[in-house]
């Protein structure tokens, strides 16, 4: 398979955690956002990008482009994956797929990418899973699917981003839990607190 391109998905809102980045906030003195990019962005051959909306300077020193949502009012990451989709098909036409991660999930598989490109199994999509439940926005995802992705979005005001799997047979590839869920994401302070904890095992 072709190289692959990664996307780290900091388009949110971040309501839960009181607003602003989440992404910046500080894990054991790093931010989330350098905890995620060490992990993942080795696992990427054409690099990753990062998708924010606003202000792209506030993530200076990001080692790719920043590419904000293409569709507007924030419907949620299924904008982001649309942004980089289209980015892949215009800056990086040989690529098939491109790669989803969240920007709050310090504790990523090193092997992420590998075992979701195992897993396809011919389906234009496969996610992550642990624990019984699947992880929806952490996905490997056809390129060719922008299409489709889009028409959901714009045309039909899609924003689930599991119904939009469901109905393309996304393939669930499951990693375990022990000692520390590897998707374990950051979305409270109370869950800040619990990623201290699993540092020290993980």
């Amino acid at each position: 398979m072709a190289p692959i391109l990664g996307v780290i998905l900091a388009g949110g809102l971040s309501r839960r955690m009181g607003g602003g980045d989440k992404p910046l906030r500080l894990l054991a003195g790093r931010t989330l956002l350098d905890r995620v990019v060490e992990r993942f962005a080795p696992q990427c051959g054409l690099g990753v990008l990062l998708n924010a909306n606003g202000d792209p300077t506030r993530f200076a020193g990001f080692p790719g482009p920043i590419v904000p949502d293409g569709v507007p009012d924030h419907p949620g990451p299924l904008a982001g994956i649309l942004a980089a989709l289209d980015h892949a098909a215009v800056h990086h036409p040989s690529a098939t797929h491109v790669a989803s991660v969240t920007g709050d999930a310090p504790f990523l598989p090193l092997d992420l990418v590998d075992r979701l490109r195992a897993g396809l199994s011919g389906a234009p999509i496969a996610m992550a899973s642990s624990a019984g439940r699947e992880h929806f926005t952490v996905a490997l995802w056809a390129v060719s699917l922008r299409d489709d992705l889009r028409a959901s979005l714009v045309g039909r005001g899609e924003r689930r981003v599991g119904a939009f799997l469901r109905r393309h047979g996304a393939a669930a590839v499951d990693w375990a839990t022990d000692p520390v869920d590897p998707f374990l994401n950051v979305n409270t302070p109370e869950d800040l607190a619990i990623a201290e904890d699993r540092l020290k095992v993980s």
